[in-house]
């Protein structure tokens, strides 16, 4: 007499998006692509900085790296830092305007903490 066994087969929860933007990101990115950055793009990188040790960098490049992990979303592309992509997973990227300051910020479910000033996280 022969049996079979089978297992089944475990269905994989899909990944979250590497990073997202908000409207209001979309569109501040969207004006800086079209006027003083037109035909470059945007990287965000983790940078080792400040007292809790990771900090958020961002600048722009002419074209993708090979290390570059490439988003799109609402229509727009935002390079990502292959080495901070682990950091990044599942970041949601906004575009903040307050009485004295203006800029983008990001909310990170992976982050464990911050510093006082707010400068820098860690994971």
């Amino acid at each position: 007499m022969s049996t079979t066994t089978t297992t089944p087969t475990r269905t994989r929860r899909p990944l979250p998006q590497l990073m997202t933007l908000t409207d209001t990101a979309a569109e501040r990115l969207t004006r800086l692509y079209e006027k003083g950055e037109q035909g470059k793009l945007l990287r965000i990188s983790v940078k080792t900085k400040g007292c809790s040790g990771l900090s958020y960098d961002m600048s722009w490049t002419d074209e993708p790296a090979p290390s570059d992990e490439i988003v799109t979303d609402k229509g727009l592309t935002v390079l990502v830092d292959r080495k901070a992509s682990l950091f990044l997973i599942g970041t949601v990227m906004d575009y903040e305007t307050k009485a004295l300051t203006s800029g983008f910020t990001f909310t990170n479910p992976n982050e464990k903490g911050r510093c006082g000033c707010g400068e820098s996280f860690h994971v």
